[in-house]
């Protein structure tokens, strides 16, 4: 759709993040009515959609039904698509796809899923801290709604604009990450700078209210949590996917420090094709060995306990 724009205004960025972004879209061939939600989501760093899934209400009591006695953390399931197809139906949903692909230019990866029973009432927080890449901003969140979503059964709040602030890791406090003795360590460090910087620039909160069968897409870098819920004996069934985009380096920024060559790089699995995702760095394939802090911390530990019991019995 961009072969016609010069070359050195196509960067290696998602276009909505392109100082050309403008130029960008009215040059395309896109039809006005998605021009306006290209627009929208650059702008405001979401877009709510229907997901336009057949027989979506079936579907949503299947998943709720099935997943009940899967719910180990009472809070949510991590990669139901495993072993429900109906979670990973809503994952590859071609309408989401067509839409991420339009908003980001590229092919869209899912690579994870979360499903959640209640609300959250997480923490404010950016998904680039958890999920990042190379080049930066190839990746986002899919939040859909298995039944109606309203203020007092624990809604998404999120920041409108709040993606255009920089991208934050715990480098910028002077912590390394890829240090820490456990992923969470000094999490709480980067969660009250975020609610530092909310109440200094005055961010506008916005709690999402959306029907069941309709989906919020975030990008990266929105400022978005889990609001209050009022009506605790209310659920909240809901999905959420995270996507990544082809052709990138993805890895975990809470967990790295690069100028160290200490990366997280993450092993992606693409849902849609059950295929382990190849990380790329301009192009071309990445071959630095990946780093596994937390399981081999565990391994080491074991080795040289085993190792001090060797020397002490010979």
């Amino acid at each position: 759709m961009l072969d016609s724009i010069p070359k050195i205004q196509q960067l290696n960025l998602p276009w909505i993040d392109s100082p050309f972004f403008a130029l960008l879209l009215a040059q395309s061939n896109l039809d006005e009515e998605t021009k306006q939600q290209v627009k929208h989501f650059a702008d405001n760093g979401y877009l709510i959609i229907d997901t336009e899934i057949p027989n979506f209400d079936r579907l949503a009591e299947q998943i709720i039904n099935n997943l009940q006695s899967h719910y180990i953390d009472p809070g949510r399931i991590l990669d139901a698509w495993k072993f429900n197809d109906n979670v990973k139906t809503i994952a590859t949903a071609p309408k989401i796809l067509s839409i991420l692909k339009t908003l980001y230019q590229r092919e869209p990866i899912p690579f994870q899923t979360l499903n959640f029973p209640k609300g959250t009432e997480q923490c404010t927080h950016s998904d680039a801290i958890h999920f990042h890449s190379v080049p930066a901003g190839y990746m986002c969140g899919v939040w859909v709604a298995l039944e109606d979503i309203d203020l007092n059964n624990g809604p998404v709040h999120y920041y409108p604009g709040s993606h255009k602030l920089p991208v934050f890791d715990l480098s910028n406090f002077g912590i390394s990450g890829s240090y820490q003795k456990h992923a969470y360590q000094h999490y709480s460090v980067y969660e009250d700078f975020i609610k530092s910087l909310i109440s200094y620039y005055q961010l506008k909160k916005v709690d999402i209210c959306i029907r069941k069968g309709q989906a919020l897409i975030w990008a990266a870098n929105l400022l978005h949590g889990g609001s209050s819920i009022l009506d605790r004996t209310r659920s909240r069934h809901s999905q959420v996917t995270h996507y990544y985009f082809d052709n990138c380096l993805y890895y975990t920024a809470l967990l790295s420090d690069p100028f160290l060559k200490r990366i997280y790089v993450k092993e992606v699995t693409n849902i849609a094709t059950g295929k382990v995702v190849q990380n790329y760095y301009n192009d071309r394939e990445y071959k630095g060995q990946e780093i596994m802090f937390w399981k081999w911390r565990k391994k080491w530990s074991e080795i040289k306990k085993l190792l001090g019991l060797l020397k002490f019995n010979g």
